[in-house]
């Protein structure tokens, strides 16, 4: 979706993603980017809790889970229901928490990749996430779209993953591996907290998480 993650391109992102101003995605008819290798994931309980009829997505998944999925805007486009009919970069373009996500991800090109893959999971970084990286370095990564490539790739593995299918350890799209832990409505990405988890997208289930996810150095 080991080694020593590197802070200095994580805040290299950050002075790239606040370089540059949000704005709302669209999809198009562009070519996907191919579809990251199958995960290997161990089975855990499945999410506990319970939901009533009108906690439940579009898509008739389970209801979303978090502390932090208070945030997301009860109704239009930006709402749980509103994004589970929209692909998930432009799901995510009208949810105010994944605001710089969706700058980073269109500053990188990325906006009909992921609009256009079928059956993914993708770990979204919230605003909080990015401002936890120094914003006083260099501003390398904007100028350097292969590396903010890479990291944003690093969140996105293949296959719509239930809350019980998402313990283990996943191939990313970027091509290494983040390994998740924990079951029921407490997991981590890497040691990332999931904030707010089971978000259907038309083409995607996202896990909202609160810190960026860096890939393996090297």
């Amino acid at each position: 979706m080991f080694s020593t993650r590197s802070k200095t391109a994580a805040a290299l992102l950050c002075s790239a993603v606040v370089a540059v101003s949000a704005s709302a995605c669209g999809s198009s008819t562009s070519k996907p980017a191919a579809a990251p290798a199958a995960s290997s994931s161990s089975s855990m309980a499945p999410a506990g809790g319970s939901s009533s009829s009108s906690d439940m997505t579009a898509s008739g998944a389970s209801a979303p889970f978090g502390a932090a999925c208070s945030a997301v805007p009860t109704s239009g486009p930006g709402s749980f229901n509103g994004m589970a009919t929209d692909p998930v970069a432009t799901a995510a373009s009208n949810n105010p928490v994944l605001s710089t996500l969706v700058t980073a991800v269109k500053t990188a090109g990325l906006v009909d990749t992921l609009n256009t893959a079928q059956g993914i999971t993708v770990f979204a970084p919230t605003n909080d996430a990015f401002a936890k990286i120094p914003a006083d370095t260099l501003k390398a990564v904007l100028a350097d779209k292969a590396k903010l490539t890479k990291i944003l790739t690093y969140h996105v593995v293949s296959g719509k993953l239930s809350p019980d299918q998402l313990a283990g350890t996943h191939t990313t799209l970027e091509g290494g591996t983040l390994t998740v832990t924990g079951s029921g409505q407490s997991f981590q990405v890497d040691g990332a907290n999931v904030v707010c988890g089971n978000v259907q997208t038309a083409n995607a289930t996202v896990y909202i998480v609160d810190t960026v996810l860096m890939p393996p150095a090297g």
